[in-house]
C-alpha cells in the first residue's frame, strides 16, 4: 500500500501489522483523505487471513488531535447532504474498525480528542501513557460526538459517556484506565517496552482461536449498533453542523474567539 499519504502500514515478519496515523506535523488530525485511506486499508486488512493482529498507533507526540483545522474550515460551507456524506464516511471507518476479524490494539500517547476517542473505543483493547490527554471535545464547538457515541458508550459505559460528552472535560491516561477506555497505562518513557510486551503475549495465542473468540464475543455482547442507530448518529452530526449553534461554534473555533453561548453578562441582573 505504497500509495498512502496520511497512513503507514508496516507488516512485522512475526505475523502482525502496525497501522500508523502518519500526519505528525498535523498531530495526526483527521481529514477526509485520512478517513478514506483508513476505510480502504481496513477493507483490505479484513481479508488478510494471515494477519494475527493489528496495532493502531499515531506518529509523533500525539495519537490524534481530532479534526483537522483546514478540513473543519471546508466543512463550514457544506450543506446538510454533504455533511451527511461526511458523517457516513466517518461511520464507515468506525464500523469497519470495530468489525475487523483479527484483534486490534490501540496505543495512545499525547492527545486523543474527538473522533480519536472513537478509534480507541472501536479497538478490542488499548494501552497508553499515563500523561495522555483524552477529550470528547465536540460540545465546546457546538457539535456532538454522534458517530462515535455507540462505541464510546460500549467502552466506558453510559453514565461516564454522558459525563464526558456533555462536560468536554479532559482526562489523563490514569483516568482513562479507571473508565475502561485503556486497559493499562505506563510512564511515557516505558510505553514502547510495554507495547513489545503486549505483542509478545499476543504472539503466544492461536491466531485462529483469537479470531473465533472475537467473533463469538461480538455476537454475545459486542455486536455493532443496528443500522437504525447508525443512521440516527450520522443524521445527528450532519444536522447539528448546519444548525445555527453548530455554525457559530465552528466559526468561533476557527477564528479563535469564544462562541456566543460563553458570553458573560456585563451587568448583574436586577433582583426581584
Amino acid at each position: 500500500m505504497s500509495d498512502l499519504s496520511t497512513l503507514e502500514l508496516i507488516r512485522d515478519r512475526r505475523g502482525f501489522a502496525t497501522l500508523w496515523l502518519n500526519r505528525a506535523d498535523k498531530h495526526n488530525a483527521f481529514n477526509g483523505q485520512m478517513i478514506g485511506e483508513l476505510v480502504s486499508v481496513l477493507t483490505q486488512l479484513a481479508d488478510a487471513g494471515d494477519l494475527r493482529f493489528l496495532l493502531l498507533r499515531g506518529r509523533g507526540r500525539h495519537f490524534s488531535a481530532g479534526a483537522d483545522l483546514l478540513w473543519m474550515q471546508q466543512s463550514v460551507q457544506l450543506d446538510l447532504a454533504h455533511n451527511l456524506s461526511d458523517a457516513q464516511a466517518l461511520g464507515e471507518l468506525m464500523y469497519r474498525l470495530h468489525a475487523l476479524p483479527m484483534p486490534t490494539l490501540a496505543v495512545v500517547q499525547g492527545a486523543a480528542f474527538g473522533g480519536a476517542v472513537g478509534l480507541i473505543s472501536c479497538c478490542d483493547f488499548a494501552i497508553g501513557a499515563e500523561d495522555a490527554q483524552v477529550c470528547l471535545s465536540e460540545v465546546r464547538i457546538g457539535l456532538a460526538p454522534a458517530v462515535i457515541s455507540p462505541f464510546v458508550v460500549a467502552a466506558i459505559g453510559a453514565r461516564a459517556a454522558r459525563r464526558y460528552a456533555l462536560s468536554a472535560e479532559r482526562f489523563n491516561g490514569l483516568r482513562a484506565r479507571e473508565l475502561g477506555l485503556l486497559a493499562e497505562v505506563y510512564p511515557a518513557d516505558t510505553l514502547e517496552a510495554a507495547v513489545e510486551s503486549w505483542v509478545s503475549n499476543l504472539l503466544l495465542n492461536s491466531p485462529q482461536a483469537m479470531r473465533a473468540s472475537k467473533a463469538l464475543l461480538q455476537q454475545v455482547d459486542g455486536a455493532a449498533p443496528s443500522p437504525t442507530v447508525r443512521a440516527a448518529c450520522e443524521q445527528c452530526i450532519a444536522q447539528i453542523r448546519v444548525s445555527a449553534e453548530g455554525q457559530e461554534g465552528l466559526h468561533a473555533f476557527l477564528h479563535k474567539r469564544p462562541p456566543t453561548w460563553q458570553a458573560v453578562p456585563t451587568e448583574p441582573e436586577p433582583r426581584s
